[in-house]
């Protein structure tokens, strides 16, 4: 959000959301700083701000053309400094880039600047998404101005570059991102800006020396909003009602895993939130708004009790209705983690850790100063509250010996005789002076990050100039100490070698026209660093496949998946799944403790075609080294759910993934948006285009936010950012997609006759309760077929469209289907009869379908 000092809260919140005059219009005649500086400022207060202290002493440098760094507070308003940026560097004739760590920012910043600067003068970059890519102000990824950077280096078209949240530069697995922009734009001005950066001397004289620029630090260690700290050794509950009895709501209490903050939120159902009026405000402001989902029913109970969950596993849709209860100041506590740190816009007065250690992956530690003051800036919004306040709870163990210390009172005799609660084995302990210690602590300095990849040298060799000195000035002149410099010097000179004995690249007996002592043998795709890396192998891969065969619709959803990140919490799901699975068959047949665990090493998730793929790989990458930085990784979630006949509930059912069903739905939205624009419209069978058409609709009836985005995106003047999440929550009628619709419809029969082949009556009772065939009647129909037939095909000609009649009664609003049995005889005399309420599909959002019978014909 852009904004800076305002005479009243409420005015603030208006004047930030009103667009005013467009900033491009107030361009003076000339790129003297002072005009620019006092364009700006008339600028703002046309929007009825005015600038903070800090905010003036940034754009006087930004206009003068320093680089410059700003540490500031959370909610100081650093976006504004970020648009005065871009307006000098306008002025100034030069293309500026705006990067922030995740792309959801990038698209958040993308229409904030589109509506200060004009949808003609902002571009978007991303990786895997391209909007006027010409435009002068570009909002991108880090990852994508360092591709930029290392492909055309001093000599690219960037003058200035907004680094926000520069703080990701300590990233362990992306931080090299943040750092290679300064290695090779000397000829850029740079604004680095995070609320949590601590010592900045390193980078002041660095960014001087690179740039020839001066370089100017800003610091504010007054926050817009005060904060105001306590330690708390009162149970939560006491705690947390004493907050809202004195009027420090919104509470956000947060965990430090998903788990916890869901747990809790059950938990707090039992406090009063809110009074009537309240509760009522938040019934109208949900609407019709659509739970599709066991979490999402959750969810509703816990909002409509003033209850909000936050956390980066749920649904976009959930968390935006979060966001938006809480900016009506409807929600009193919020249960999250600690991914809020990171540019969600909620409005929050207090922050409540529930800890001071958290879990990193490899151990429990202490929270460091960074991220403490990461997730304890939220507190407080400027333009929300005057105030804010940060609150830690002691551990649970030390609450409770503390209470029952305060009930022997000051007898001597009782105090000894309190037995004292442990903490629990491996706990790592905190206390007061924790506390103490990490709000008097500046955050720690950053940490290089650097690191070299087979991109990083294809890059560099392949714009003009010699190569040889180019990775010199990137492996000795980076922000690492010498001995890490060593170990990436070592590792460039065997890539670089690999590269030559592949035949990838070649030395020249004299320089080329453009000063190339080597040069590359191969052409590198467009952009090859910057879209989905493995799509190009995933096309040679398809000529692989044998379209006759009756699996190729699957086989080539197989290369697209295996192409794709992991989705590690479905993986692991899958091979908890298999290895349970396994387990019983083991104990049923008898297999002696020592060996099943033997055994189960061995089991994973599933990975078609994973023998095949590996090979075209291993072979591919012999001609094109780039993707030696992008393992492939086969599996199968999308092929196993559609074999399976899944709908998304049953699929996050399944798997027992309910609190991260939000991470399931991006899989499978990007997944759909692989399929959809890698494979070739002549290599789509008409099996395939169902299942794309299945895949895309699946996406769209569960929250249709992320495939509206791209749309929004393609054609940013036409829809506003507000305007995209209301269209995203008044979700298209199933039916209307009729392709769709009908794989949506045969899916869910197939599934019944998946459950029928596996003899489980008790599941497809589930199912079909509410049509009258329980468990009971779905028995007594099954045991007629197994008299007269040993089997029930489920290959694919059982779930093809030839064993579907379909016959659509518009008139009624129904569909009247019969899914044939594909029995070993051949007969096709048994299976199910049903129908399918149109309307009820169009209101949830899937394929409703009733049993009418289950038998012959």
């Amino acid at each position: 959000m852009i904004f800076g000092r305002v005479s009243d809260s409420r005015i603030g919140c208006e004047a930030r959301q009103d667009g005013g005059v467009t900033l491009i219009d107030q361009l003076p005649p000339t790129a003297d700083p002072d005009a620019l500086y006092e364009a700006f400022e008339s600028w703002a207060q046309d929007r009825g701000l005015t600038l903070y202290p800090h905010q003036e002493e940034a754009l006087i440098e930004v206009v003068s053309g320093a680089n410059v760094i700003v540490s500031t507070p959370t909610g100081s308003g650093k976006s504004m400094i970020a648009a005065g940026a871009h307006f000098a560097a306008l002025a100034r004739d030069e293309v500026t880039f705006y990067t922030a760590p995740i792309k959801a920012l990038v698209s958040e910043k993308f229409f904030e600047l589109c509506k200060i600067f004009g949808t003609e003068n902002v571009g978007m970059l991303t990786g895997d998404a391209s909007v006027n890519a010409d435009a002068p102000v570009i909002c991108c990824t880090a990852e994508v101005l360092a591709s930029i950077a290392l492909r055309d280096g001093k000599h690219a078209d960037v003058g200035q570059v907004v680094m926000d949240e520069f703080h990701f530069y300590a990233e362990p697995d992306r931080g090299w991102a943040w750092q290679i922009p300064i290695l090779e734009l000397p000829q850029a001005q740079f604004i680095l800006m995070s609320a949590t950066l601590g010592d900045v001397s390193m980078f002041e004289k660095d960014l001087t020396r690179r740039t020839g620029r001066p370089t100017a630090v800003v610091r504010s260690a007054t926050r817009p909003v005060p904060l105001s700290y306590a330690y708390r050794r009162t149970p939560l509950t006491e705690t947390l009602t004493e907050l809202l009895q004195t009027q420090q709501a919104p509470v956000y209490i947060v965990h430090f895993t998903q788990a916890q903050a869901v747990e809790r939120a059950q938990a707090l159902m039992s406090i009063n939130m809110c009074s009537k009026e309240e509760k009522e405000r938040i019934a109208e402001l949900i609407g019709n708004f659509r739970f599709t989902t066991k979490f999402g029913r959750n969810l509703s109970r816990y909002v409509r009790h003033g209850i909000g969950v936050h956390h980066a596993g749920m649904l976009p849709k959930y968390r935006r209705l979060v966001e938006k209860l809480a900016q009506a100041g409807l929600l009193k506590v919020i249960c999250g983690t600690d991914t809020l740190g990171v540019g969600v816009n909620v409005p929050i007065r207090t922050v409540l850790f529930t800890a001071l250690t958290k879990y990193d992956g490899s151990r429990v530690r202490t929270l460091r100063a960074r991220e403490f003051h990461q997730i304890a800036g939220r507190a407080g919004r400027a333009g929300f509250d005057t105030a804010g306040f940060v609150v830690a709870q002691a551990p649970e163990h030390v609450i409770e010996n503390e209470k029952a210390l305060a009930k022997a009172g000051d007898d001597p005799k009782k105090r000894r005789k309190v037995v004292r609660k442990k903490a629990p084995e491996g706990f790592v302990a905190w206390s007061e002076d924790t506390f103490e210690k990490l709000i008097a602590s500046e955050p720690e300095p950053l940490t290089s990050r650097f690191r070299v990849t087979h991109t990083m040298l294809l890059s560099v060799i392949a714009r003009p100039g010699n190569a040889f000195e180019a990775m010199r000035h990137l492996l000795e002149d980076n922000h690492e100490p010498r001995k890490q410099q060593l170990r990436h010097i070592r590792r460039a000179i065997a890539i670089y070698r690999s590269l030559l004995d592949g035949g990838i690249v070649e030395k020249l007996d004299k320089p080329d026209a453009e000063g190339r002592i080597v040069r590359l043998t191969v052409d590198l795709q467009q952009d090859f660093a910057l879209n989905q890396p493995l799509s190009t192998f995933a096309l040679a891969a398809f000529e692989l496949l044998d379209p006759e065969s009756p699996s190729y619709a699957l086989d080539m959803v197989s290369v697209v998946e295996s192409t794709l990140d992991d989705p590690r919490q479905i993986l692991a799901a899958q091979q908890n799944k298999a290895r349970g699975e396994a387990v019983a068959a083991m104990k049923a047949d008898g297999v002696e403790y020592e060996e099943r665990m033997e055994r189960l090493q061995d089991i994973t998730y599933p990975k078609p075609l994973e023998e095949l793929l590996s090979h075209a790989y291993n072979t591919y990458r012999k001609s094109h080294p780039w993707v030696g930085d992008h393992p492939l990784s086969p599996k199968s979630v999308i092929r196993d759910m559609y074999e399976r006949a899944m709908s998304f509930t049953e699929l996050v059912s399944h798997y027992e993934l309910a609190r991260t069903e939000g991470i399931v739905l991006r899989y499978l939205a990007g997944a759909y948006k692989a399929l959809d624009h890698t494979v070739p419209d002549d290599l789509k069978s008409e099996d395939l285009q169902d299942l794309i058409e299945w895949l895309g609709e699946m996406v769209r009836q569960v929250d249709s936010s992320l495939l509206d985005e791209w749309e929004q995106l393609a054609n940013p003047e036409e829809m506003t950012a507000e305007e995209a999440q209301e269209k995203a929550d008044q979700v298209k009628p199933v039916t209307t997609n009729a392709r769709a619709f009908r794989v949506l419809v045969r899916n869910a029969l197939f599934r019944r006759v998946e459950l029928a082949a596996l003899d489980q009556v008790d599941e497809l009772g589930e199912l079909d309760a509410e049509s009258g065939w329980d468990a009971e009647a779905w028995g007594e129909a099954m045991d007629k077929y197994w008299d007269e037939y040993e089997e029930l095909g489920t290959g694919p000609d059982a779930r093809g469209p030839k064993l579907l009649i379909i016959e659509e009664e518009p008139q009624n609003a129904l569909w009247r289907v019969r899914q044939i049995f594909d029995d070993p005889n051949g007969d096709h005399d048994w299976g199910i009869s049903a129908e399918v309420d149109l309307a009820a599909s169009d209101a949830e959002g899937r394929a409703v379908v009733r049993v009418t019978d289950v038998g012959q014909l």
